[in-house]
C-alpha cells in the first residue's frame, strides 16, 4: 500500500442512498490520486448499487481483510459483512430492523478498524435513527454491548472510542461551525448553555482548527438569545454563562470573539472575519450551513447541489460524515447528489494529513 491515507467508508442504512452515492463518489476516480477508499458493507448491497447508478462497469472487490484491497480506479473495496439475508427481497426506502442493524454494524467495524490503525480516517454515509434503535431494541442491546438507544452517529462514536468530551462540527468549504448542544428538545438546550460546556466547546473548536493548519484560529461564540440578550432584557444566559466562557478562553490564549447576535454572525463569517463559530444549538448551526450549501434548482425541479460535511470532533480518531440524512424517497432511483460524500472524503483525507 501506498502513502495516501486509507479512508474507512460505511455504506450507511441499505435502505437509504447512501449505497448509491458511494458508488458514483468512487466513479470520480480522481478519488484515487487522494485517497485509497476502502467501503465498509455488504458487498451485494453495492453491487445492486452499481445497477441503480447505471454503472455496471464499475466493479466490487470483496475484502475479507483491509490488505485484500486493490485500491484501483474502476473497483470498489468493500470490506464485505454479510448482513442483508436477500438482497433481492430487502425494500429500498423502508424502516427496518434489517437495516437499522445493517447500519450500525458498519460504524461499530470501521470504527474498529480506525481504533487498531487499519484506517488512517473514517466517513460515515447516513443511517435512519428510527431503524437504528429499532434494531438495537429488537436485540435487546446484543448488538451493542448492552446498550439500546443511540441518538446518531456521534453518540455512537463517542461511546467505542471511549470519548467523554465532543462535538459535531458542520462545515461548507471555510464556513465551519460547532455546537454546544445537538440532538436534544430546545427547551433542554438552552439549559445546558454553561460556562464550562461553552469553554469545552471553544477548546475543541480551536484545536480543531489548528489540525486543520489554521495557524491563529478566531473563533466566534453566538449568543443564544435574540440581540445576545440585551443586557438581560431578553435572558441573561449571554451574562452567565456565554460571556465568562469567553473571558475564560482569552485567558487561555485562544482569540474568541462574542458573544455575537447569531443574526449576523454567519453572514460575517461568511465574509472571513472568523474560522468557526460556536454555536449555542442544533438548528442554529445547521440553518446556516444547510442553507448555503443545499441549493435547489427551480427551473429543474430538483437538487443543484447537497454539500455539507458533518465531523465528531474530540475523538481519537477521525469521522467526517454526509451532511443529509438517508433520503428514502430518492434510494433506489440513482438520482441522489454525491457530492456531500466528495466533500466529506475529502474533509478525512484532509485531516489525516495534517495529525501525520
Amino acid at each position: 500500500m501506498n502513502k495516501k491515507p486509507i479512508v474507512g467508508i460505511t455504506m450507511g442504512d441499505p435502505a437509504g442512498n447512501g449505497p448509491e452515492i458511494t458508488i458514483k463518489a468512487l466513479a470520480h476516480f480522481d478519488m484515487y490520486e487522494r485517497c485509497n477508499p476502502l467501503v465498509v458493507g455488504d458487498a451485494n448491497i453495492l453491487e445492486q448499487a452499481t445497477h441503480f447508478v447505471n454503472r455496471p462497469d464499475i466493479k466490487i472487490n470483496r475484502c475479507e481483510k483491509v490488505s485484500d484491497a486493490k485500491f484501483i480506479p474502476g473497483t470498489v473495496d468493500v470490506l464485505h459483512l454479510p448482513l442483508i439475508e436477500d438482497v433481492s427481497r430487502f425494500e429500498i426506502g423502508k424502516v427496518s430492523i434489517e437495516g437499522g442493524n445493517a447500519a450500525f454494524q458498519c460504524v461499530k467495524k470501521v470504527i474498529e478498524l480506525a481504533m487498531a490503525g487499519e484506517v488512517d480516517a473514517t466517513c460515515t454515509n447516513a443511517l435512519n435513527k428510527e431503524a437504528l434503535n429499532m434494531a438495537l431494541e429488537h436485540y435487546k442491546g446484543n448488538l451493542s454491548d448492552g446498550h439500546t438507544h443511540f441518538d446518531g452517529h456521534t453518540e455512537i462514536y463517542a461511546t467505542y472510542t471511549g470519548t467523554k468530551k465532543y462535538t459535531m462540527m458542520l462545515a461548507h468549504h471555510d464556513l465551519r461551525v460547532v455546537h454546544v448542544s445537538t440532538h436534544v428538545s430546545l427547551r433542554e438546550a438552552c439549559d445546558r448553555v454553561k460556562k464550562a460546556r461553552v469553554l469545552e466547546v471553544i477548546e475543541i473548536a480551536y484545536k480543531a482548527c489548528k489540525d486543520m493548519g489554521i495557524e491563529n484560529p478566531k473563533v466566534a461564540v453566538a449568543g443564544l438569545n435574540p440581540h445576545c440578550g440585551e443586557n438581560g432584557l431578553f435572558g441573561t444566559e449571554e451574562i452567565e454563562e456565554i460571556k465568562p466562557a469567553i473571558e475564560a478562553a482569552k485567558e487561555l490564549g485562544i482569540n474568541t470573539v462574542g458573544p455575537i447576535p447569531p443574526d449576523s454572525v454567519f453572514s460575517e463569517a461568511l465574509g472571513g472575519w472568523y474560522d468557526i463559530v460556536v454555536c449555542m444549538y442544533h438548528d442554529q448551526g445547521h440553518i446556516p450551513l444547510k442553507t448555503v450549501g443545499f441549493v435547489y434548482d427551480r427551473e429543474k425541479q430538483g437538487w443543484k447541489a447537497v454539500e455539507g460535511v458533518n465531523i465528531t470532533l474530540g475523538l481519537p480518531i477521525i469521522r467526517t460524515s454526509v451532511d443529509h440524512g438517508t433520503a428514502f424517497g430518492l434510494a433506489g432511483k440513482g438520482i441522489s447528489n454525491e457530492l456531500s460524500l466528495v466533500n466529506a472524503i475529502d474533509y478525512a483525507i484532509h485531516m489525516a494529513a495534517g495529525q501525520k
